[in-house]
């Protein structure tokens, strides 16, 4: 089979494709034949081992992993021993687990893992790029955020992936949400349910005073203390994104002048957690109240050319990578279930 492998940290060019054994199911596995997974900038960031706390956990010299890939749909085409949740043919989509490998064009699954079946009637493509958008964005909205009608939310990067996700939940748990974003992006905004659209190349949201119960930068580029003015009393600023800053303020008790400021690793939660709001996607998906948003799909053998976009930082949404056998009709459900095509 085909996999996306590096030996070695570096730009894009370090990603080759190269030809490994197909696994097996062990007890309690799954294989799963992948038609689509998706390069972010945490992937990028692994990839490059930037900032050096990567190395920390993905390997101080060289990669632990050499296949990243977190993010997968696809359909299930052999189960071991002991598999009660999978059937041969069952379309899926999540998260391959800490051993990632699902940039590839099979990878085997734990049945416990945060992997759920596709609803019928709901395309597979874009959901290769959507568990990782969407499991980022609902605990910070839902948990941290704690979003609920009447609220006012802004959303910094809201045409990003994560952004793009947080904005409709933002929306589907009644808030008013004002999105920040490139001016470039203003209609796609709207027809995801923005109220307000700020163009951050002509204007600078931290200018508002006391306007929002809740600040999310979805893409980490402003600060806790640019943000605070911005917020009402009891309000809270969230990033994605760590900085010495947020993590200062989390230290010394998590609030400032009755303003609250907090990062949340949602990465690091337990399969269980994700496996049980994957669970609410698809009731999402199945009520309409949320879609994918697909901005580029690439085939597997231009990873490279996709990282490179990725780390460019303008895309709208998500940028999903195709299996060779997803390629060809399939593609134009990705492309249709974007929104606005």
């Amino acid at each position: 089979m085909k996999v996306a492998a590096q030996q070695r940290y570096g730009g894009p060019d370090v990603i080759e494709i190269v030809e490994r054994p197909k696994p097996m199911p062990g007890p309690g596995e799954v294989l799963v034949e992948v038609r689509a997974s998706t390069v972010t900038l945490a992937d990028c960031a692994f990839r490059k081992a930037e900032p050096f706390i990567v190395r920390l956990f993905g390997g101080l010299f060289r990669p632990k992993l050499d296949v990243l890939g977190d993010d997968i749909a696809g359909v299930v085409v052999a189960i071991g021993a002991g598999v009660s949740r999978f059937a041969v043919g069952d379309r899926v989509h999540g998260c391959t687990g800490a051993a990632l490998g699902g940039m590839a064009e099979y990878v085997c699954v734990k049945e416990t893992a945060a992997l759920v079946k596709v609803p019928e009637g709901v395309d597979l493509i874009p959901l290769g790029g959507m568990s990782y958008s969407y499991l980022t964005a609902m605990p910070f909205i839902r948990d941290e955020g704690r979003v609920k009608p009447g609220d006012h939310v802004l959303i910094n990067g809201a045409a990003s992936s994560v952004g793009a996700i947080a904005l409709q939940l933002a929306k589907h748990f009644g808030a008013e949400v004002t999105a920040v974003a490139s001016g470039r992006h203003r209609a796609l905004l709207e027809r995801l349910g923005a109220d307000h659209v700020i163009d951050r190349q002509v204007a600078d949201f931290t200018a508002a005073r006391g306007a929002y119960d809740v600040v999310f930068d979805a893409v980490g580029k402003s600060s806790f203390a640019q943000a605070a003015p911005t917020l009402k009393p009891g309000g809270i600023y969230l990033t994605t994104v760590p900085s010495w800053g947020i993590f200062g303020l989390m230290l010394s008790g998590g609030q400032r002048g009755g303003k609250r400021g907090k990062l949340a690793t949602t990465g690091l939660r337990s399969d269980g957690d994700k496996l049980k709001d994957l669970h609410v996607l698809n009731r999402l998906l199945e009520q309409g109240a949320i879609r994918a948003v697909t901005d580029r799909v690439f085939p597997l053998h231009k990873i490279v050319e996709a990282h490179r976009y990725v780390e460019r930082e303008v895309k709208a949404g998500d940028v999903v990578v195709t299996m060779p056998v997803a390629q060809g009709p399939l593609l134009l459900a990705a492309t249709a279930a974007s929104v606005g095509a």
